[in-house]
């Protein structure tokens, strides 16, 4: 998933846009594809090693290739202790609470319905930094913002009116809000830290890092085992999401994010939901009626609207 990009990215104004080139398009193709893949991934987690454990082996093994890519490119990795104290925050938002509450929710979801949910990220962005930021949006990003939830609303329609109301797909549905509200959050630190000209490939590097120390402390408060499930499912699985999700797309994304822009490269998650939910229907045999497929796309013109905002100062 994007970690990179925060609500705090400026936008090329006032600069030449040139068209995309090949290779953007490679770069967009591994990101895009790579998130989109990692919520079945996240889904295959989930089982026999505890939540907290499995977050522990990804982002330890995440947070190892990813100091060999800070000493590669030789980034600052010595801080003082209030940078240290972001750093850990960043962790304990985006690489622990947010992907522990979306691990949870995919026992009651299937894996292309959180992806929708999470891509509703860039309109909570918007609603925290007008509450926090004091952030004066634009008309259309109001307009994106009541197409999301009502985008969501549609999706998850069927499970409220049907005639089975299904209790556990809502709660999976407000732990997945609760994930993307963190992550949101956590945007807010790495925004400030960006701010700060703080090296993104060193505060994640960071961040990484603590998210593994802290799911560690939680799995050993709570009495957790830290087992590894020897399967190949759960292997391949998690050396995708720590591998492939956390650190080669976040390259390709942190490459296309210098190359085309933060707001042309966020378009990436109006793009992912859908492939995420091809595969949620090919390997979950998870079925979408006409509600929640205009459901999907009043979320994805949502996130149109919100990405093309203008934002007034």
């Amino acid at each position: 998933m994007a970690t990179g990009e925060t609500i705090l990215s400026r936008h090329m104004a006032g600069k030449e846009r040139n068209a995309l080139t090949a290779y953007d398009y490679i770069l967009y193709a591994i990101a895009v594809l790579s998130w989109s893949a990692s919520w079945y991934a996240l889904k295959l987690q989930v089982g026999v090693v505890p939540v907290q454990v499995s977050l522990f082996w990804r982002y330890a093994l995440a947070a190892a290739i990813m100091i060999v890519w800070a000493v590669a490119t030789r980034a600052p990795m010595r801080f003082s202790a209030s940078t240290h104290l972001k750093f850990a925050g960043m962790g304990l938002l985006l690489f622990c609470i947010n992907f522990a509450l979306f691990y949870y929710a995919s026992s009651y979801l299937a894996s292309g319905l959180l992806s929708v949910v999470f891509s509703t990220a860039s309109v909570f962005n918007i609603l925290i930094a007008v509450i926090f930021l004091g952030v004066r949006p634009g008309a259309n990003v109001y307009i994106g913002a009541i197409l999301g939830v009502a985008g969501i609303g549609l999706m998850f329609w069927p499970i409220i009116a049907g005639q089975s109301f299904d209790q556990g797909a809502l709660f999976g549905l407000g732990l997945c809000i609760a994930g993307t509200l963190s992550f949101c959050f956590g945007n807010l630190i790495s925004a400030s830290l960006q701010k700060a000209k703080i090296s993104v490939i060193s505060a994640s590097t960071w961040g990484m890092g603590y998210g593994a120390v802290i799911s560690a402390l939680i799995a050993f408060v709570q009495g957790d085992q830290f087992i590894i499930e020897w399967t190949a499912s759960y292997l391949v699985s998690l050396v995708f999401l720590a591998v492939v999700s956390s650190v080669i797309a976040f390259a390709a994304y942190l490459t296309l994010l210098g190359r085309i822009g933060s707001d042309r490269a966020g378009y990436a998650t109006v793009v992912f939901p859908v492939i995420a939910l091809i595969i949620s229907s090919a390997l979950e045999d998870y079925q979408m009626g006409a509600t929640a497929l205009a459901g999907l796309a009043l979320v994805l013109v949502g996130n149109v609207f919100v990405l093309g905002r203008k934002r007034r100062t």
